[in-house]
């Protein structure tokens, strides 16, 4: 009968480390998974902005004069990005830059995409320590794209940098 007590009372006091051992390793767990979600994020905030780029630079590659509708183009390929402060800073405006360069007439165009992002809490209290963040404590992450248009061969030809005397 006495053996009976002392498993019993073994039992409760186990019962009450698996608590224990669960509120050290939750913290742990949390912080691990914290620290894979905002390399995830910036790295889906990249590949949004790569492929808008390289789309704008398709886009400008064809425009005789390139501005508002390129750029809206690629605005409206940038909306994938969610308008939450971790993948894109938008409370006081939007902080997209894009910067179109070059026309059909250049033998090469370009598109750099410009944009900040709101660390999360404990990484960004590293970054600003670091000095990997801005003065708004934001990160920046920056793109481009750029795209060779013309071959050097219809460069150097007569009519190479303008379409319109390609045709008789």
């Amino acid at each position: 009968m006495r053996m009976r007590g002392r498993s019993r009372r073994r039992r409760r006091a186990e019962r009450g480390q698996s608590t224990v051992e669960a509120a050290f390793a939750l913290p742990v767990l949390m912080l691990l998974f914290l620290l894979l979600l905002q390399p995830g994020i910036i790295l889906y905030d990249r590949i949004v902005m790569e492929g808008a780029a390289a789309e704008g630079c398709r886009l400008v590659a064809t425009a005789q004069d390139p501005g508002k509708v390129e750029e809206d183009y690629v605005r409206r390929r940038l909306s994938a990005v969610p308008e939450a402060d971790l993948f894109h800073v938008h409370a006081q405006g939007c902080t997209w830059e894009i910067v179109l360069d070059g026309d059909e007439r250049c033998q090469e165009v370009g598109v750099r995409i410009k944009t900040q992002v709101k660390p999360l809490p404990l990484i960004g209290a590293a970054a600003q320590l670091f000095g990997m963040a801005n003065d708004a404590g934001n990160w920046e992450v920056e793109v481009e794209q750029r795209m060779q248009v013309k071959d050097a061969w219809v460069m150097e030809s007569p009519d190479g940098a303008d379409p319109a005397g390609w045709a008789p």
